[in-house]
């Protein structure tokens, strides 16, 4: 067998993040080599206790789990309970992960774990950009070392699903947002848009749920409240935005569209701040500094997503 892809993600599970990491983890060819994690869709007391469960539940409990940035750099953000639950598992009441946290920073372990991997890491950031700009104001010579980085978040047509153009990620940290796209010279990103555009009806999710796997009952579980909500606020479809962009990561030849751009993040403006400004026509004179996923076979998404389930 050829020698694994080393993948270290940033995230903030929720609910969407948890189905994008047992895909993850599902996957032969990359080896998860860390979790670093930040506060976003809940508190980082929540999402570092979740990334520790799924560890658990994946039996992937030799995956490092790093606690990074409780906070925007700036300025506070309200989170996203109200779609994932208080615990951003659905408020099922699971019990704890047995296992601890490291002791290291998760900015630290990014900045390790690339000099570690230097020239082959793939890192994916599902959530709020904190983390990475910590990195990279402790160390701007991250990119370097860095094989492939991709992004969920942003809304390049300024559809947001947070506030009128904004992306939920992008907005709760907009500064750190600036900093990553202005210092990485290339990021893939996988925005709300191509997620709208890759919805999974319900009623296939909820057959695949209804499987005798561990993992899909526990994924059933977690995601009821977040799908409940999903279908009377947005109706037929679900819309997995971090196992979408994670389908594109282990996948990448599932893409059957991309277009390079470049893209900044609005910090300033009174009704757009955290917009992701994307110069279609290029009119800036601004350098291509993102590939923008627009389509993915559906066929090779739906079958990640199975896998994961274990089915």
């Amino acid at each position: 067998m050829s020698k694994k892809i080393p993948l270290l993600i940033d995230t903030d599970p929720g609910v969407d993040d948890a189905l994008a990491l047992l895909m993850a983890f599902a996957d032969a060819r990359h080896d998860v080599v860390g979790l670093t994690v930040a506060a976003g869709n809940v508190g980082l007391e929540h999402t570092t206790g979740n990334a520790l469960k799924l560890c658990e539940v994946a039996g992937r409990e030799d995956v490092p789990v790093f606690a990074g940035a409780a906070d925007p750099l700036v300025y506070p953000a309200e989170d996203a309970a109200h779609v994932h639950g208080r615990d951003g598992f659905g408020d099922v009441g699971l019990p704890p992960a047995t296992r601890a946290l490291e002791a290291e920073h998760a900015a630290l372990a990014i900045l390790r774990l690339s000099h570690q991997y230097a020239g082959e890491l793939l890192l994916v950031a599902l959530g709020p950009l904190t983390n990475i700009a910590l990195a990279l104001k402790l160390d701007p010579t991250l990119p370097q070392r860095i094989k492939r980085f991709v992004v969920m978040g942003g809304a390049i047509n300024g559809h947001g699903n947070i506030t009128p153009v904004a992306e939920f990620n992008i907005a709760f940290d907009p500064e750190a947002a600036h900093l990553v796209f202005s210092m990485f010279p290339h990021t893939e990103v996988a925005d709300w848009e191509a997620t709208i555009a890759h919805g999974l009806l319900h009623r296939d999710v909820e057959q695949w749920l209804a499987a005798d796997t561990a993992k899909a009952r526990f994924y059933e579980l977690i995601s009821r409240q977040t799908r409940l909500w999903s279908e009377d606020s947005r109706g037929e479809y679900w819309y997995a935005a971090d196992a979408l962009a994670m389908a594109w990561v282990l996948q990448p030849e599932g893409a059957t569209r991309t277009e390079q751009r470049p893209l900044a993040v609005e910090l300033a403006g009174t009704r757009s701040r955290g917009a992701t400004v994307v110069d279609w026509n290029r009119q800036t004179g601004a350098a291509d500094n993102t590939t923008l996923l627009i389509g993915y076979d559906r066929a090779c998404f739906e079958a990640q997503v199975r896998a994961a389930l274990g089915l």
